[in-house]
């Protein structure tokens, strides 16, 4: 079996010396004569299993290197253990508090101190191992989440001519909102990983009209008014599909899809369905996948209308001829739209190379 390495730090080089020799048969001993040489063997890349730490030396002291393995993170999976003759209670409560676990009391006693460090590095080991374990099974579940959702969005793809490239860009769009918005306003921050989240949710924004009738979803001309409250329902039929998949993603990505399932077609003003919420009684996600739909359907061909320029379609958004929008989402877009113009411009050129051998032979 491999031995664990165990890093002694002392200016005292009998010190390192004794310590090297209690615990030679059981670990691979590396030694530093200071807190640089310590530092440089800790951040260098060694795999150490713990650190036996003198408090008071020259330089860079047993608390400098406590700092940098807090600053570096390092400190929550390198146990630390403080050789010193020192009773200054103050100086070492401020180890403790830097997280060092345990002090080794100058002169050492072999046997007792071989017991405390390997019960403490057994400790660590379970410990890191049990995160690593977690975080496969998270990395493995973030995958599933992906899978689920491409299949679903795929479903609506062949249901609907028009939705597979518009919930890929639904992603995209919310994506770049969401980020704008979290980054202007305070009160609607989120963390990076969520606004991922999010993007990945409103894929299945449409969800719901895999429950439409054909001669509904794709009729080329104006819905009659009882076809169009068919058709709105696709936001609760989209919620009664997911609420059977709820343990296949993970419990954030469902919230997210949910929420912006159920309400992309609320409106700030309380004129949306189904609900007829009215302000941030819908949440920010489902306020910004909302303006985010509107967008890509103006800006797209669909079986009743050609495509709007990008021009015509953030005035008919800003002028509220499609519904009323939360103020900052609109300046959020405002401020984001050179990257939006980017992104429907790549979609035109695709279009356009996609076409371009129509009535062309070989």
């Amino acid at each position: 079996m491999e031995k664990k390495t165990i890093l002694i730090v002392d200016d005292v080089e009998i010190n390192r010396a004794v310590l090297a020799e209690i615990f030679k048969d059981d670990y691979d001993i590396l030694e530093a004569a200071g807190g640089e040489e310590a530092l440089a063997i800790i951040n260098g890349g060694e795999d150490i299993s713990a650190v036996l730490l003198d408090l008071l030396m020259p330089g860079t002291d047993g608390l400098g290197v406590l700092k940098d393995m807090n600053a570096t993170g390092r400190i929550q999976k390198i146990p630390v253990f403080l050789i010193t003759a020192s009773e200054n209670r103050d100086l070492l409560l401020e180890a403790y508090h830097l997280g060092a676990v345990d002090i080794i009391n100058k002169p050492f006693y072999g046997h007792f101190i071989r017991h405390r460090i390997k019960n403490i590095i057994d400790l660590y080991s379970y410990q890191n191992e049990l995160e690593s374990i977690v975080s496969a099974q998270v990395t493995r579940l973030e995958k599933m989440n992906r899978s689920v959702i491409a299949t679903l969005a795929a479903l609506i793809e062949f249901r609907d001519c028009e939705s597979g490239e518009h919930v890929r860009r639904m992603s995209t769009l919310t994506w770049i909102l969401m980020q704008e918005v979290s980054d202007r306003y305070p009160e609607y921050r989120l963390s990076s990983a969520e606004i991922d989240k999010i993007g990945m949710s409103a894929v299945l924004h449409d969800v719901g009209k895999i429950s439409i009738p054909d001669q509904i979803l794709n009729k080329p001309g104006k819905l009659t008014a009882e076809e169009f409250e068919i058709m709105k329902g696709h936001t609760v039929k989209g919620c009664e599909i997911l609420r059977k998949i709820p343990d296949l993603v993970d419990e954030g990505t469902y919230v997210y899809s949910y929420d912006i399932c159920r309400h992309h077609h609320e409106r700030w003003d309380g004129k949306g369905y189904p609900d007829h919420l009215v302000g941030d009684e819908t949440s920010i996600w489902a306020q910004v996948a909302a303006v985010a739909d509107v967008y890509d359907a103006l800006t797209s061909d669909r079986v009743y209308k050609k495509a709007y320029s990008h021009e015509d379609a953030v005035q008919m958004i800003f002028n509220g001829e499609c519904g009323a929008f939360n103020p900052k989402v609109l300046e959020a877009f405002r401020q984001a739209e050179d990257r939006i113009l980017a992104l429907y411009q790549e979609k035109q050129d695709d279009e356009d190379e996609a076409t371009s051998h129509i009535g062309k032979t070989e």
